[in-house]
């Protein structure tokens, strides 16, 4: 008989494997991998990578290691799990919004339609 792993996790490791799901997924966009070229080159079906980077429980530590591995080769489950790895620090940096300068009561005056 066939179980869903998700139907039989305590809600806090279902958020755990969700988060370790994000990370790689957040790793993957930082160093400037597709998903494809990452299930490739980890030997995996580009359906198993998106299982992975959605947090789905089912899948086997193995695969998780090296995906990982074909993201950022060198890179450890600790290292990813601590975020230590610079182009996630580039990644939320060019994420993060840029203030422009404030507008005066006239300038917005003349931008009102």
């Amino acid at each position: 008989m066939k179980v869903k792993q998700s139907a039989v996790l305590s809600p806090d490791l279902a958020q755990a494997a969700a988060q370790l799901g994000h990370l790689l997924a957040r790793l993957r966009q930082a160093r400037q991998v597709k998903q494809a070229d990452a299930a490739l080159r980890a030997g995996l079906s580009r359906n198993t990578a998106y299982r992975l980077e959605k947090g789905d429980p089912g899948l086997a530590i193995g695969q998780v290691l090296r995906y990982l591995d074909a993201i950022a080769p060198g890179t450890s489950l600790a290292d990813l799990l601590a975020q230590t790895d610079p182009a996630l620090a580039a990644l939320q940096a060019r994420e993060a919004t840029k203030r422009v300068r404030d507008l005066s009561a006239a300038e917005l005056d003349e931008l009102n339609f």
